[in-house]
């Protein structure tokens, strides 16, 4: 739900807040962008001289200290909630009353190891910056062969009675909190796991810890039950458990070889924040582009069926536009809705494909670029339509004619096979 600016809030630091700028910086903001980033120190900046909890403010004075929109904030605000460093209450009334929960960002070795996370960051940064970031964090090796630790042990230097130890009293004490990656998924594990028989798989080995992994990897990669129990099968060890190395290379090829090479990547859900328009307004025209940049393109095409469920054909179709062609999600709303309109509601890939790769040549980004050139497109059309011009094609010769079956002889037959035979 978007906030009113009289709505208020409270920020709760629900971790122990430290200078980690590098990461926040150099892996959560190739995600989530600048602004959102900008919005978590800010709240920050909220909290009393302890770092517990804020007084409270109304959203207006947080819009005002950060120069930014409703919706803008709004996008930040998910952004943040969706990499797991803000967590958000309200209570509804005549004015909304918001608790903002702020988690510290996971270690740089969690991140780049998640593979969500380290997908996401590898398809927005790309190969080379990648694996400079990587580089960065990564600990030196350094040989320890020709040395012997001597490090002092507790024991070796204090000892007391067990007089001196006292009954623990439980308090609630600050501590570093993470929020962990919260995915609903597609697969049942249970299903899964039914369909592989024991002698094959140890289930005792099946941790909690392993099925989240599974659960990420079927998220990556888009992969239904079925495709999961072949996977998991080929990378079970001799020992009868899950290789989980085996599995993320098993599905990498697999992805591949049904992607023609292309690696799995995580989409926008909807328009980055750095690409919708700046421009206020309550026109039917501002109102479009307000739809078309909130709205996630599954979501805008499954608006279009009456069962809100869109055709494989059509979810096929937004694949290819968004990662194949790279086009952004509110440019592939307004094509869409562009080719909705002129080609009687059918949605024909090769339609869309020559209009897609027009856009894509012309740099088309932001929904007004695509508003715009759709309708200079459209005017076109119209102008052709109304010369009422029409071309006669040059048919061949032989298209009306019945084609006739035309054997070849024993010894035609004989004279080619002698020829083919060199």
């Amino acid at each position: 739900m978007e906030v009113l600016p009289a709505d208020t809030f409270l920020v709760v630091n629900k971790t122990v807040l430290q200078d980690d700028r590098k990461i926040l910086i150099s892996l959560y903001e190739p995600l989530i962008g600048g602004l959102a980033i900008n919005l978590y120190y800010t709240l920050w900046t909220y909290l009393d001289h302890l770092e517990l909890m804020s007084v409270e403010y109304t959203h207006n004075t947080l819009l005002n200290t950060m120069m930014i929109s409703v919706s803008e904030l709004t996008d930040a605000r998910l952004k943040l909630e969706a990499v797991g460093l803000l967590r958000t209450y309200v209570k509804k009334g005549s004015v909304n009353n918001f608790i903002y929960e702020l988690y510290s960002p996971v270690s740089a070795k969690e991140f780049l190891t998640n593979p969500i996370l380290s997908s996401a960051l590898y398809k927005a940064l790309g190969k080379v910056e990648y694996d400079k970031v990587v580089e960065y964090f990564k600990m030196p090796a350094i040989s320890l062969k020709n040395y012997e630790e001597i490090t002092a042990k507790f024991s070796d230097i204090f000892s007391w009675s067990t007089s001196s130890l006292r009954e623990i009293e439980i308090y609630n004490l600050k501590n570093k909190a993470t929020r962990p990656l919260e995915i609903v998924s597609k697969i049942d594990l249970n299903t899964i796991f039914s369909l592989i028989p024991e002698e094959v798989l140890n289930a005792k080995s099946v941790t909690k810890e392993l099925k989240n992994f599974l659960i990420k990897i079927s998220f990556i990669y888009d992969y239904d039950n079925d495709t999961m129990v072949e996977l998991i099968r080929n990378s079970v060890t001799e020992k009868h458990t899950i290789d989980k190395e085996k599995l993320r290379e098993q599905a990498d090829k697999y992805y591949q070889f049904e992607h023609f090479g292309k690696l799995p990547s995580l989409i926008y859900k909807n328009q980055p924040e750095y690409l919708r328009s700046t421009k206020a307004g309550v026109s039917k025209r501002m109102q479009m582009i307000h739809m078309f940049e909130t709205t996630s393109p599954y979501d805008f095409i499954a608006s279009k069926y009456k069962t809100g469920t869109p055709s494989n054909s059509d979810l096929k179709l937004l694949s290819y536009l968004l990662i194949d062609l790279d086009l952004k999600p509110g440019v592939v709303n307004v094509l869409v809705d562009y080719v909705l309109r002129i080609n009687r509601n059918k949605l024909t890939k090769s339609f869309v494909d020559t209009i897609a790769a027009q856009w894509k040549k012309s740099n088309i980004e932001t929904v007004e670029d695509a508003m715009n050139i759709a309708e200079e497109e459209y005017r076109q059309r119209q102008k052709q339509t109304s010369k009422k011009v029409v071309k006669e094609e040059k048919i061949p010769s032989w298209y009306h004619e019945e084609i006739k079956e035309d054997l070849a002889t024993d010894e035609e037959i004989q004279k080619l096979e002698e020829m083919l035979r060199g």
